[in-house]
């Protein structure tokens, strides 16, 4: 991304990751799971790690982001059609 310096993409990236973890723990700490909180954050995590490595590249880092923001998007998705139909 032009006109982000690498410490601020790192900030950025960094962000990201504790997203990601902060996800994971959620994930493991609730008794009750809110499947739209925990992969919009996910989604949120790499979003950010994406942005951060357009400055600092790694080909197969930026792959595992996509992805993963993809089987975020999937779980959005998921999660927002269940509440749909469960309150309809």
């Amino acid at each position: 991304m032009p006109g982000i310096s690498s410490f601020a993409a790192d900030i950025i990236g960094f962000v990201g990751s504790f997203c990601i973890v902060a996800a994971f723990a959620y994930s493991n700490m609730t008794k009750q799971m809110n499947l739209l909180l925990f992969n919009a954050v996910n989604f949120i995590g790499a979003a950010l790690l994406a942005i951060s490595l357009t400055v600092n590249y790694n080909l197969p880092t930026m792959v595992l982001e996509i992805v993963w923001m993809g089987i975020a998007l999937f779980g959005i998705f998921k999660a927002l059609r269940t509440d749909r139909t469960t309150t309809t």
